[in-house]
């Protein structure tokens, strides 16, 4: 019982939680993109202790609710895109896809893991929503944040293992997906037609990749 206190103590301390819609990255073996392989509390443990030691580090996202904290990667956990080449274009495969079984789904393409090589990352982009905007979409989607009793600034919702520390273009059907609402399974932001062009520029020439299915 004093272990199960002081886990239930350090988790309500803790600024920032795993929401739930992140999950997938460290459960799904077909998850499309980053996958994680550490557990999910250590995860929490590390983060938040990099944040503590680097408030400054939170960077501007999308929209003021957004922020992301680039982490150097300490999992271990790939890239989860590559480049586009003449050598493997070949290789793309695409089909519809729904990131919940509450939301529509859209066409994708991605690159199957067998088929390239893919390193360890420099970086984990840890992107953050605020509690209030989780709320929000939760009750949009008539769900429940798990963690709505502890007193978090913000919560995970994507992991991106990349090369660099700054943010990589969402994919075009995400900002799609955000300007439709909060009902749709996005943020209610409105699309921005510069970052829309910016997204598929660089979407163009990049693609995920995905566990063989």
């Amino acid at each position: 019982m004093l272990f199960a206190r002081s886990f239930a103590s350090m988790a309500a301390s803790r600024r920032i939680v795993i929401d739930p819609f992140c999950y997938k990255q460290f459960d799904d073996p077909n998850y499309g993109g980053t996958r994680i392989s550490c557990p999910k509390e250590q995860f929490e443990d590390h983060v938040n202790e990099y944040f503590t030691a680097n408030p400054t580090q939170l960077a501007d996202g999308y929209a003021p609710f957004c922020k992301h904290l680039f982490v150097p990667n300490f999992t271990g956990a790939k890239v989860g895109s590559a480049p586009i080449t003449e050598h493997n274009r070949h290789l793309l495969r695409s089909g519809y896809q729904a990131r919940t079984p509450k939301e529509l789904a859209v066409l994708k393409r991605w690159f199957p893991a067998s088929m390239v090589d893919a390193a360890p990352g420099k970086y984990l982009d840890v992107i953050l929503y605020s509690k209030e905007q989780i709320q929000k979409e939760c009750a949009a989607m008539q769900q429940e944040d798990p963690n709505k009793d502890v007193p978090y600034e913000y919560g995970v919702v994507s992991i991106k293992a990349q090369d660099i520390n700054t943010e990589q273009p969402m994919e075009p059907i995400t900002m799609m997906r955000n300007a439709l609402g909060v009902s749709e399974g996005g943020s209610g932001v409105a699309l921005d037609k510069t970052k829309y062009a910016e997204s598929v520029a660089f979407w163009e020439v990049n693609a995920i990749i995905q566990p063989d299915s």
